[in-house]
């Protein structure tokens, strides 16, 4: 009998069916596993297999035996854990700045590190929410050309926009591109951001990569390394409120004491808190003050007061009353 011509691949589908038929609730006798290896058109004897399955020990693979009536054999150990994997796929498709198309990819392909029974509970997983996604479809090539530009260690260029009320693409500088230096990457607020130099301002600034697009490195060698020494990512983004930008200040606020917690989550547990009365405290940050931070206080009410400086106060209360005259019944 003519010896099929996968018959010296048997070892590798071998491990790939363990892989992807057997967990501890799914074991496999050796008549399964011979079935298994005819689907590939692929021939073995008892006595083989468990030559084969001990070779597979040797190579590392956990391959656990269940002795009953029938033994069955199934891999016990994976590089990642049913558990770990629930985690990567929720942060997937929790993820605003990844498509839903590239969520569905990127989840199909996370679901192929367990077995496939295993892997009906990730899919069920995945359409538990309903998230807002980004409609980027290029982002991943964004988040590639920006790595390359820093890994090259130069400039690049793109186009920046926001969108109108007709949704179409508004184009910033009046479509001019930008020419920055990269040097970091970072996820904040469910976006993904670019940390970069601006030459002609001569500081660092942040720019969402799903709102880029043209983006090509050039040849100019990256500037900025100073700044970028000094930069500590976590002091640069505690500041701002949904990555809004605005002029820093350093406020002082007052708040009711069961809202400690909410402080310390907001600005770390380096914020000093001094107690000032029964059931309130003052604390001290730097804020880059804009309508995203005024919207954070304004949301606590009555519980929640700026102190100082008295200009921003001040533009609080005007933004207060702006608010409320929009309320207002005409007479």
């Amino acid at each position: 009998m003519a010896r099929s011509p996968n018959q010296k691949l048997k070892l590798l589908y071998l491990k790939q069916i363990f892989e992807e038929k057997t967990d501890e609730d799914h074991p496999l006798s050796l008549a399964e596993l011979m079935a298994e290896l005819k689907n590939f058109g692929i021939t073995a004897e008892r006595k083989s297999l468990y030559d084969d399955i001990e070779a597979l020990r040797r190579f590392g693979m956990n391959i656990m035996v269940v002795r009953s009536r029938t033994t069955r054999y199934f891999l016990a150990e994976r590089v990642f854990e049913l558990p770990e994997l629930r985690l990567l796929v929720d942060s997937v498709q929790s993820s605003k700045f990844i498509t839903h198309k590239k969520s569905s990819q990127l989840i199909s392909k996370i679901e192929r590190l367990t077995s496939v029974h295993a892997a009906r509970t990730l899919h069920r997983q995945v359409f538990v929410t309903n998230r807002i996604k980004t409609m980027n479809e290029s982002i991943y090539y964004n988040i590639d050309a920006i790595h390359s530009g820093i890994a090259a260690g130069r400039k690049i260029s793109f186009r920046y926009y926001h969108y109108a009320v007709s949704k179409e693409k508004i184009f910033r500088r009046g479509g001019a591109r930008y020419v920055v230096s990269p040097w970091t990457l970072t996820w904040n607020d469910d976006n993904y951001y670019m940390i970069a130099y601006d030459d002609e301002a001569d500081r660092m600034k942040h720019f969402r990569v799903d709102k880029m697009t043209e983006i090509e490195v050039t040849d100019a060698p990256r500037g900025g390394i100073e700044h970028y020494k000094k930069l500590d990512i976590g002091q640069y983004l505690t500041p701002f409120f949904s990555m809004y930008s605005g002029r820093e200040e350093t406020v002082r606020l007052e708040m009711k004491n069961h809202l400690a917690g909410v402080v310390i989550d907001r600005f770390g547990k380096e914020v000093i808190l001094v107690p000032s009365g029964e059931d309130s405290f003052t604390f001290q940050v730097p804020v880059i003050v804009s309508p995203l931070f005024y919207a954070w206080v304004a949301g606590f009410g009555s519980e929640a007061k700026i102190l100082a400086p008295q200009s921003v106060a001040e533009e609080f209360q005007t933004l207060l009353r702006d608010t409320l005259a929009q309320y207002k019944s005409p007479r």
